[in-house]
């Protein structure tokens, strides 16, 4: 059985159809570790090593999902301005991690409604995926 990280800080993984992100099969999750935080992911993989799959969120904060609802106009520069981090970051170090350790990244999707953070999360991911195949 396999291990998905689910990155969210509000959509519970175990209620309604979530689990339809996953890029596991739902008959082949073992363990899903629903992590809410920049710290949580980074502290979890650096315990655990990589897992079999992740599902990322962009707005990981009450203060990104506010500024979603008023700043259509999301875009990387505008992180700065916020204290905590987003899944756009959590995808950055877990690129830098796997380049770092010489790993492939996990399987992904993406479950953000922030359509611009859901971009460049997809952006960096597949990037990556595309230099080391």
């Amino acid at each position: 059985m396999k291990t998905l990280i689910w990155l969210d800080d509000i959509r519970n993984p175990f209620e309604g159809s979530w689990l339809n992100f996953s890029p596991i099969p739902l008959n082949e999750l073992g363990e899903i570790v629903w992590l809410k935080s920049y710290k949580e992911f980074v502290s979890w993989i650096k315990t655990n090593g990589l897992p079999d799959g992740i599902c990322f969120d962009h707005d990981l904060t009450d203060e990104h999902n506010q500024a979603q609802l008023t700043d259509f106009k999301l875009h990387n520069a505008d992180v700065e301005r916020f204290k905590e981090m987003t899944g756009y970051d959590c995808a950055k170090w877990l690129v830098n991690y796997c380049i770092d350790n010489n790993l492939k990244l996990p399987l992904f999707n993406i479950q953000s409604a922030n359509p611009v953070g859901k971009q460049n999360i997809f952006s960096i991911l597949t990037n990556f995926n595309k230099l080391v195949n």
